[in-house]
C-alpha cells in the first residue's frame, strides 16, 4: 500500500479562517482507490516552508506520494509550482498536462491552472487545484493510473508494455 501525504497550501485555512475541503476531498479518494494517507500538513503560501515541507516529506522516505492543493493560480502568494520546481529532481509534465486537458472539457478556466509534477528521490509530487470540485474532478480522472508509475518510481514493477 503506497503511503501519501496531503500538503494544503492555505493562508486562510493555516490561521482557521476557512475549512480545508479539498484535502478531505483528496484524502476520501485516496483512501478509497487503496492508499495510506499518512500524513496531512496545512501550511500558508510561504515559498520556504513549502519547499521545506516537500523535502522533508522526500528526504525522509516518509510517503510515495505528495498531493499538494492550493497556490497554483495567478494570486501574488499562489507560489506552489515554483516552490515546487525547485525541489525535484525529475519533471513528469504528463500528469497535470491531462488533468489540465481533462478539465478543460468541463471548464475554460483550467487553462488557468500553473500545477506541475516531478520526482524528488523515491517520492512522486503532484499538484492539485485548490478548488475542491476542481480537485475532484482531476484526481478522479488520474488516480487509476498512479499505481502503475509509483510502482516503476519504487521499482517494483518493471513492465509498461500493455498486452
Amino acid at each position: 500500500m503506497f503511503k501519501v501525504a496531503i500538503v494544503c497550501m492555505s493562508d486562510k485555512g493555516s490561521k482557521g479562517e476557512r475549512e480545508d475541503i479539498s484535502t478531505q476531498v483528496i484524502e476520501r479518494i485516496m483512501i478509497e482507490n487503496g492508499y495510506e494517507v499518512s500524513e496531512k500538513i496545512l501550511i500558508p503560501d510561504e515559498f520556504q516552508l513549502i519547499k521545506d515541507t516537500l523535502i522533508n516529506l522526500c528526504d525522509n522516505n516518509l510517503v510515495d506520494l505528495i498531493l499538494t492543493t492550493g497556490g497554483t493560480g495567478f494570486s501574488k502568494r499562489d507560489v506552489t509550482p515554483e516552490a515546487t520546481e525547485e525541489v525535484i529532481e525529475k519533471r513528469v509534465p504528463g500528469i497535470p498536462e491531462a488533468m489540465r486537458a481533462y478539465s478543460l472539457t468541463i471548464t475554460k478556466r483550467a487553462m488557468l491552472s500553473r500545477a506541475t509534477a516531478g520526482i524528488r528521490k523515491n517520492t512522486l509530487i503532484i499538484n492539485m487545484p485548490g478548488s475542491p470540485k476542481a480537485v475532484e474532478e482531476s484526481l478522479n480522472y488520474i488516480v487509476s493510473e498512479l499505481k502503475h508509475g509509483l510502482e516503476i518510481m519504487v521499482g517494483s514493477a518493471s513492465d509498461c508494455a500493455r498486452k
